[in-house]
Parts: structure tokens; C-alpha cells; sequence
């Protein structure tokens, strides 16, 4: 990628012990505690569906809820009440759950919670922005780039002609690719090539 662009195992030996444990206290002190249970966010009694049953009995993805929850609070902090943050986690708990149409219930599930906290650190002003990058497409409207390499993956917002995508960088011959929903931008010694709901065309960085 180009200057412009986007900016063993610890094992814990105990001392060898003489004797047997000669009391109920030291007995008991030999056993270990279970493991904790990771809850997510929501009220697994209040459970419904397949995908929130899941979440429930799922260490990871209970995991990734409580994340996803203690990042929604913290950017709806910052999101204009215009855009209706609510309105819009309820949304996307509502495609979350459609992930039971899903071939891979899991996987779709993961992929929601991971896109969601993306989208959220972005619009919520919880990482500091990049410098944005302008790439011109002839006729076309103009795309400006901003590139959040902090993220995992890497992620970028796309804005153009009035819309905002986002797309994260994939895996490429050579270049900067990176994929959203219906975009693709790939980009390699300062041209671009661009697809967007079934449109190609090229751009060129702006100097």
C-alpha cells in the first residue's frame, strides 16, 4: 500500500507437596472454581429465537454483546438525535436475529456484531479520524476516502454523491481493496477502480 493511501504457552509448576491433604479445608482448597459464566447484555430468561438462544449459550458472541453494549452507550453520547441512534440499534438487532435464515447462524451472527461496532466507534467520534483522501472519477461525483487503520480489519468510509459506506480491506494481488455492502474499491499506484451496484468506472488520487 502506498504512503498517501489511508492513511509459549506459561506453564505454572507447584512444588512438589510430601504429603496428602489431612483436612476438609486443604481438601477443598485443591479444588478449582468453575469457570465464570459470560452473560450477555440481555436477559437470557427473556431470551426468543434461535439467534439470542445462541448468543446465550455462546461464550464469544455473549462476549461480543456486552462489548457492542458498552460501545453503543458510549456513542449515542455522540450521535445527533436527528440520525435516531435507537430507532437504529433496534434495527440491527432486529437483522442480527434474522441471521437464523442464515446457512451459518453463527458466522452471520459474528459478522453483525462485528460490522455493528465498527459502524459504531465510526459514527460515535471514538477514534480519531484520518486524514481524508479524494480520489476524482471524471464525471462522476468525486469519492473521498478516510481509512481507519486502528480498526480490525481495516476499515474505510467511502462518501460519494451524497452516500456513506463503509468497506473493509480484503485481501488483494497487489493494492488496497477493500469491499462493502454492493462497493467495491480497489486501488493501486493512485488509480481506483470502483464498482457500485453493478457500475464500474475509475478514478484517479487528487494531488
Amino acid at each position: 500500500m502506498q504512503k498517501y493511501i489511508f492513511g509459549g504457552c506459561l506453564v505454572l509448576l507447584a512444588a512438589c507437596q510430601t504429603t496428602e491433604p489431612t483436612t476438609e479445608t486443604e481438601m477443598d482448597s485443591k479444588v478449582s472454581s468453575p469457570q465464570a459464566v459470560v452473560s450477555p447484555s440481555f436477559d437470557c430468561n427473556k431470551a426468543q429465537g434461535q439467534v439470542e438462544t445462541l448468543i446465550c449459550n455462546d461464550a464469544e458472541l455473549a462476549a461480543l454483546d456486552r462489548k457492542m453494549a458498552e460501545i453503543y452507550q458510549q456513542a449515542v453520547v455522540n450521535i445527533p438525535a436527528a440520525e435516531q441512534p435507537k430507532a437504529m440499534q433496534r434495527g440491527w438487532i432486529k437483522g442480527r436475529n434474522d441471521c437464523w435464515k442464515s446457512q451459518d447462524v453463527r458466522q452471520c451472527v459474528l459478522a453483525n456484531y462485528q460490522s455493528r461496532m465498527i459502524e459504531l466507534q465510526i459514527s460515535g467520534g471514538l477514534l480519531q479520524a484520518p486524514v481524508n483522501v479524494v480520489f476524482e472519477c471524471g464525471e462522476r461525483p468525486s469519492i473521498t476516502a478516510a481509512i481507519y487503520t486502528q480498526l480490525d480489519p481495516v476499515t474505510g468510509v467511502f462518501s460519494f454523491a451524497e452516500q456513506q459506506i463503509l468497506a473493509t480491506n480484503v485481501r488483494s494481488g497487489s493494492g488496497a481493496k477493500y469491499q462493502g455492502r454492493n462497493f467495491e474499491f480497489w486501488e493501486h499506484q493512485g488509480e481506483a477502480s470502483v464498482q457500485y451496484l453493478g457500475d464500474s468506472y475509475q478514478c484517479q488520487l487528487k494531488r
